[in-house]
């Protein structure tokens, strides 16, 4: 596994996951690892789901997709 060095964040972020990591009784470090799986592990995961979901959808004809378009959002 990867290392990084931060350098040149606020004070006022460093207390801020400070106590965050002390509510949840986790060292600060593992609240930034917990941040960062969040921020960006997840991403990864949820465009792999929405991959595989969209290679499922029938394809439509573009003249039919331009109709659409041209149609608009029906009026309530």
């Amino acid at each position: 596994m990867a290392a990084i060095t931060i350098r040149n964040i606020s004070d006022e972020v460093v207390d801020r996951i400070k106590h965050l990591a002390e509510q949840k009784g986790i060292s600060m470090e593992q609240e930034v690892r917990d941040l960062l799986q969040i921020r960006y592990g997840q991403r990864v995961e949820v465009l792999a789901r929405l991959r595989q979901r969209t290679e499922k959808l029938p394809i439509e004809q573009e003249n039919r997709v331009l109709a659409w378009k041209e149609e608009g959002r029906p009026k309530w």
